[in-house]
């Protein structure tokens, strides 16, 4: 079993800042591919960025040269850079783990891109 937390989201002026962090704990040896998703109001979840441990980077369009995910220096934890927010960007952002055969999401956390 795979536990995730989430932490670092927030309200941000549009143009702003935000790194959100995402810790794995539990069954890690297992992980192969952690990413990062959102989900606003009324709209379905979608990817946002995903790392998989060879390093390879897959991000959506919508975020590509503003968003970079990267590993942190704890074992299986992942951090997602946020620069140049949009208002559009705002959503409950999620983490999300895969291991052979088992996927699993963290508890989402808040970001608000407002004036």
């Amino acid at each position: 079993q795979v536990h995730l937390v989430e932490s670092g989201g927030g309200l941000v002026q549009p143009g702003g800042s935000l790194r959100l962090s995402c810790a794995a704990s539990g069954s890690i040896l297992s992980i192969y591919n952690m990413g990062w998703y959102r989900q606003a109001p009324g709209k379905q979840r979608e990817l946002v960025a995903t790392l998989s441990t060879g390093g390879g980077t897959n991000y959506a369009d919508s975020v590509k040269g503003r968003f970079t995910i990267s590993r942190d220096n704890a074992p299986k934890s992942v951090s997602l850079q946020m620069n140049s927010l949009k208002p559009e960007d705002t959503a409950v952002y999620y983490c999300r783990a895969l291991s052979p055969g088992t996927l699993y999401w963290g508890q989402g956390t808040q970001v608000t891109v407002s004036s």
